[in-house]
């Protein structure tokens, strides 16, 4: 049969899930609509038009085999993602994780994705849910109309939890007398911008960021406001106590300061963000205080005195739906055939999980117009695990859910030691990618 002659796809949403599902239905010879609201209509978190717009992190987490962030890339590279092989191409020094340039990444993943001769890119907002096979991949900021038909249709309200920004500052602006250049235990190229504390100067910027006025919520403002726990604003965990960031984003594990020799009590570490090495984010500092208390607060950190914000952090809502309630293993929607769910808006978190999710929901829409049986990923790999614990968790206590090895069906014998437990599970999942790679 002609390609010509299947009936198309509709894609709502140019996020990372909606691109990528497009190219994977586009590369099963299946017809593509891509519809995009941007730039004709913003969300509060976006900046530009562009396809696959980072809003939050450069960082799409560890690359290394034996971490589960890097397996699910693993499998993503082998199956021919397209997200996967942009950000490969726009890579920048970040140790043993895949950080991006982010405008450079965007463009390119726009110039392939517009490029694909059966791909059609319109920009304009879908208002309601798309007659015939469709993905939905509109992320977490799903416009009001599109939000309100898709609740009608699920016969349920959508939960939602806030999400927050990191500031980028000025690579030029950081005191290089006091900050230092490198990675935790040696790896990478020392990649990081590293800011040293001693236990006096932790103390008082803790109580600084504890006592900071915080932004509105505004419009999207709700009394009951949760916070997905995997990207807590950094002023929200330091209300837990006095060492909860000594023990998280700041830890200094791994690190010595070329001045002292010893380990800081506490390091603050800024991540390149642009491929010419001009700007830095400062590693989970998502934040919604005020961006004038951004500046006073964060100026504290050693290294940071006159550093100069090219972004100020913010704070966005994030949608997704029930998904357990609703959604397949296949990313499809239980009581409508044809229809599909991708990104953030299905409760995978994070971006690689986004994307893998529109690989799915692309490549199951694909075989859906093309009359064949739907692709279910094992749960063996990092994948299907992922996809089948947002269509499987409690409903009652469903939460975003980023790639892990607890999500893993487990090894049969066990294996006690963890880093060889964390390699034989990727080996594991990678015989079945290979094979799944090998049938499509």
């Amino acid at each position: 049969m002609e390609a010509g002659t299947l009936p198309g796809i509709t894609v709502v949403g140019g996020g990372l899930a909606g691109s990528e599902a497009a190219w994977q239905a586009a590369e099963r010879g299946v017809h593509v609509t891509l519809y995009e609201m941007r730039p004709h209509r913003m969300t509060p978190a976006h900046v530009s038009g562009e396809l696959a717009e980072l809003v939050c992190s450069n960082s799409l987490g560890s690359d290394l085999p034996d971490r589960a962030a890097g397996l699910l890339k693993a499998e993503l590279r082998r199956l021919g993602s397209l997200v996967l092989a942009c950000a490969d191409h726009t890579r920048v020094p970040a140790g043993g994780a895949l950080a991006v340039d982010r405008e450079r990444f965007a463009a390119e993943v726009t110039r392939r994705v517009v490029a694909h001769p059966r791909i059609r890119v319109v920009r304009e907002e879908v208002m309601a849910i798309p007659e015939g096979p469709t993905v939905i991949a509109t992320g977490p900021l799903t416009s009001d109309a599109l939000a309100a038909s898709i609740v009608e249709l699920a016969g349920q309200e959508h939960l939602y939890f806030y999400d927050a920004l990191a500031p980028i500052v000025a690579a030029d602006s950081v005191d290089t007398s006091v900050a230092f250049r490198a990675s935790r235990y040696g790896r990478g190229e020392a990649d990081y911008i590293n800011c040293p504390m001693t236990e006096e100067e932790y103390g008082r910027f803790v109580e600084a960021l504890v006592a900071a006025e915080r932004s509105p919520l505004r419009d999207f403002e709700r009394e009951d406001a949760r916070f997905f726990e995997g990207c807590l604003p950094v002023e929200v965990l330091a209300t837990r106590g006095r060492n909860a960031l000594a023990f998280g984003p700041l830890r200094p594990v791994g690190l010595t300061d070329p001045r002292t020799g010893e380990r800081p009590y506490a390091v603050v570490q800024l991540r390149q963000d642009n491929l010419a090495g001009t700007l830095y984010n400062i590693v989970g500092f998502q934040t919604n205080l005020r961006h004038s208390e951004q500046e006073r607060v964060f100026r504290l950190i050693p290294g940071l005195e006159r550093a100069e914000f090219v972004r100020y952090g913010q704070m966005h809502r994030n949608t997704f739906i029930n998904a357990p309630l609703v959604l397949g293993p296949t990313m499809g929607f239980r009581s409508r055939p044809g229809l599909f769910f991708a990104g953030q808006i299905t409760g995978v978190e994070g971006y690689v999980g986004s994307v893998g999710s529109g690989w799915v929901a692309g490549v199951n829409a694909a075989r859906f117009v093309l009359g064949l049986g739907a692709l279910i990923l094992p749960r063996t790999t990092m994948l299907g695990a992922l996809c089948h614990y947002v269509s499987h968790a409690d409903p009652a206590t469903f939460q975003p859910m980023k790639a892990n090895f607890g999500l893993l069906v487990p090894l049969s014998p066990m294996v006690r030691n963890k880093r060889r437990r964390y390699e034989a599970y990727a080996e594991r999942a990678m015989v079945e990618v290979e094979q799944i790679a090998n049938s499509k």
